[in-house]
């Protein structure tokens, strides 16, 4: 490998090569296995979320204020995030130098691990101060094997994709998020229904303990799929790669981190206030029932599904940077509106607000695989990538619950939040035009490889 291709950015002899050695059906088993394996851990992580809004605040810090309580509460959801860095810099460092494949299988086992613990802790009554202890720490390691997840799934599907559909097939696993979204919100709904006034006491551990299934199930799935084509091409050519992967991306590309950084921080942010944050205020402070706020978030999730593939195409055909702009702008234009329309507590202006919001920031988040990976080099890749999505994810989505709560604690009100998201997309807008032209001098290169 040559010391330039390094340096000016990702596009090598090795991705050129991606299109020749996979099948159209392999490429599908790829694409099939990347969406249900990053739904399963989407499916773990929201969940989470939604208990935290939900059930956390009585069972896990009954003591405090019930404002403070949720506070805590999604304070212990943003401790996922926090370790999300750190777990990629591992699975990055590893997945450059020996496996994609085997980073992804571990990532996946041990945060279904974490889930079906959670599900299994002792609550405050039980064990007092112990129960919100064990809570933050399994969530702290869900969090750190996350970090590995989306990011090496977003290199697998589009080292495998052929060229001129790299934006579409990466779509499959954004569309994961969505996928766990209908999952979780789905069987959250159902269990919550089912249970009626033992959700509380006992009914909100199914879910968690769910996730055994879905884990084996996306293991079985995950063991069938080749490694990348660009992975074993530069086990080959280079060998074991970088020592310290990261170091080099540090060192060559930094603006690229931190340009992704930056587009990944503004759609967690608002994302993760429309299906965590939401459940909360929707049930709090509108007076709205908890089935109906999640089967409004249900709805817009199979929106979003549907969208996410329409705005990889797009993006194939007119371009990443494009397609993810219009997203981007979309946020800060809709951040205002979202709450207006949410605080009028009227079912059918809800509704409208959430499928808007969900189908347009996917936007951003539909080409978001072929983004990232159109940022680095393949030897550094996985390392990149891993960092700079989930520096976002911390930044955004591990804060944004908090943040809104704090925000309405202070101003009664939803004005400030609607500010924070609209910041939080002019944000992304940054993060795009720094990395606009890695992204266009990529899909050049790759469309005349």
């Amino acid at each position: 490998m040559s010391a330039s291709a390094t340096e000016t950015g990702p596009v090598t002899e090795a991705d050129a090569v991606e299109h020749t050695t996979t099948t159209p059906r392999q490429m599908r088993k790829i694409a099939a296995a990347s969406a249900f394996g990053t739904g399963i851990e989407l499916y773990d992580f929201l969940i989470f979320g939604l208990a935290a809004g939900l059930v956390f605040p009585q069972l896990f810090f009954p003591e405090s204020e019930p404002v403070i309580g949720v506070l805590l509460s999604f304070m212990t959801f943003g401790a996922g995030f926090v370790s999300r860095p750190l777990g990629g810099i591992v699975f990055g460092h590893f997945g450059d130098r020996f496996s994609r494949k085997t980073m992804l299988v571990i990532s996946l086992v041990a945060t279904g691990v974490c889930t079906v613990a959670i599900g299994l802790l002792p609550t405050f009554a039980s064990v007092g101060l112990l129960a919100p202890t064990l809570l933050v720490v399994l969530r702290v390691l869900q969090g750190f094997f996350m970090g590995g997840e989306q990011s090496g799934a977003f290199i697998m599907v589009t080292e495998h994709a052929p060229r001129g559909r790299k934006a579409f097939f990466g779509a499959f696993v954004t569309a994961g998020s969505p996928i766990g979204s209908i999952l979780g919100i789905g069987v959250f709904n159902l269990v919550a229904i089912a249970t009626g006034p033992a959700f509380l006491e006992w009914g909100w551990r199914i879910p968690f303990l769910a996730s055994a299934i879905l884990i084996a199930i996306g293991i079985y799935i995950r063991l069938d799929v080749a490694e990348s084509p660009v992975f074993k091409r530069l086990a080959v050519e280079s060998g074991a790669g970088p020592k310290l992967p990261l170091a080099r991306v540090f060192a060559t590309a930094f603006p690229l981190l931190l340009g992704g950084a930056l587009v990944n921080l503004g759609f967690n942010a608002f994302i993760f206030i429309i299906n965590s944050f939401s459940t909360s205020y929707g049930t709090a402070q509108l007076g709205l029932e908890r089935t109906d706020i999640l089967f409004v978030s249900l709805v817009g999730s199979v929106g979003q599904l549907i969208a996410v593939f329409v705005a990889g195409a797009l993006a194939d055909r007119f371009g990443i940077f494009r397609v993810m702009v219009c997203g981007a702008v979309f946020q800060v234009l809709w951040a205002f509106p979202f709450f207006l329309l949410f605080d009028t507590a009227q079912l059918p202006l809800v509704y409208l607000a959430f499928i808007v919001a969900y189908i347009g920031v996917s936007f951003v988040f539909g080409p978001m695989a072929a983004f990232y990976v159109s940022l680095f080099a393949p030897e550094v890749r996985y390392s990149g990538v891993a960092f700079s999505y989930n520096l976002g994810a911390v930044l955004g989505g591990g804060l944004s619950p908090t943040i809104a709560q704090a925000l309405l604690a202070q101003s009664g009100g939803s004005t400030g939040i609607s500010g924070y998201i609209a910041l939080a997309g002019v944000l992304s807008i940054v993060g795009l035009l720094i990395t606009s032209r890695q992204v266009r001098r990529t899909e050049l290169a790759l469309n005349r490889a």
